[in-house]
């Protein structure tokens, strides 16, 4: 029976292949031939390295590249395994993101489209849990070809992404600063913020009181609350800002302005009871929209970026192992309730 051996030495002297091109292209013949399957070991480095003569440094680049593609894995002292027998696969991607909120999944769908059907992607989420990212950072590293990671502001985050390489690396969703130069398709918060509430500055002078509820340690961006604060200071709007809407409190004359599903979906279900017509009796606004928010109550004005762009970018920079440095425009959608 032929071996793996048999398949890397087939190719010697083929001028389009450097020896580590030579090795990768032995292996997945081997796999593509059923001359080795899912979950069976391949010769060790050592091995490789006494029989087809190559340098160390050759074996281990194209395992790292068979690595990357997802097509073999590391088990720790045990050596190298088959991992996946679909060689077409062009690189083994790992997604870590906040949740699965709506408004995310538009990101995941856009993302998933565009990498395509021979990309093996896995997804992890760490809903803004600093030890659940460190984990998860730790347990993928060094088992995928690309990380595309939506960080959290936290002192330790840096310092954790210290450990991918950068060329492996694009951040998304959230910015936050890391010394070098690094990839990311990201949103902006601060002024985005402050001129969608500008924007709306005449409707806004149209009520008596702004309500923005935020209660501290959430998730919600800094930038948003002091872009409110700023907006309510320079214009002098009657503006405060509450931890938590309580159920029934609604009253004519007032905008609701929250960041929180649960919370702007109860605001609209206390304006139905109390028979008040949202864009006149109340306003409300929101942020990250998603498709519920366009048809429910008439229409919710919001101010989001574009999270299926955002996806398709993040995507296409993984396919063309592109560089990149963008920040998705973010944009007021006007609708009837503000």
């Amino acid at each position: 029976m032929r071996s793996v051996f048999d398949k890397i030495i087939d190719l010697e002297g083929t001028p389009s292949l450097t020896k580590h091109d030579q090795i990768v292209q032995g292996i997945i013949n081997a796999i593509d031939d059923k001359i080795i399957v899912q979950s069976d070991p391949l010769p060790s480095v050592n091995k490789m390295i006494a029989e087809i003569g190559f340098a160390r440094e050759t074996v281990m680049k194209a395992f790292r590249e068979l690595l990357s593609r997802g097509i073999i894995e590391s088990q720790n002292r045990r050596g190298y395994f088959v991992a996946n027998v679909n060689t077409n696969q062009k690189i083994k991607v790992a997604l870590l993101m906040f949740a699965m909120d709506t408004f995310q999944e538009l990101f995941y769908r856009a993302f998933r489209k565009e990498l395509g059907s021979n990309v093996q992607m896995d997804v992890f989420f760490h809903h803004g849990n600093i030890d659940v990212f460190e984990n998860i950072i730790n347990f993928t590293k060094g088992k995928y070809g690309k990380y595309v990671i939506s960080p959290i502001p936290h002192p330790k985050t840096k310092e954790i992404l210290e450990g991918i390489g950068r060329q492996k690396f694009i951040m998304i969703d959230r910015y936050e600063h890391l010394d070098g130069e690094f990839n990311y398709v990201t949103q902006e918060f601060g002024d985005s913020s402050y001129n969608a509430f500008t924007e709306l500055l005449p409707r806004i002078r149209e009520f008596n009181e702004m309500i923005f509820y935020h209660e501290p340690g959430s998730l919600v961006p800094i930038e948003i609350v002091q872009s409110y604060l700023k907006f309510v200071k320079v214009n002098k709007i009657n503006g405060i800002i509450l931890p938590v809407y309580t159920i029934g409190s609604i009253q004519k004359g007032k905008i609701y302005y929250t960041n929180d599903n649960s919370q702007l979906w109860q605001i609209i279900k206390d304006c139905n009871e109390k028979n008040y017509q949202l864009g006149i009796d109340v306003g409300i606004l929101s942020h990250n929209d998603e498709p519920v928010k366009e048809i429910i109550a008439g229409g919710i004005t919001t101010y989001s970026t574009d999270f299926s762009m955002m996806g398709q970018r993040a995507a296409q920079a993984v396919m063309n192992n592109e560089a990149i440095k963008e920040v998705i425009p973010t944009k007021l959608i006007r609708r009837n309730s503000l």
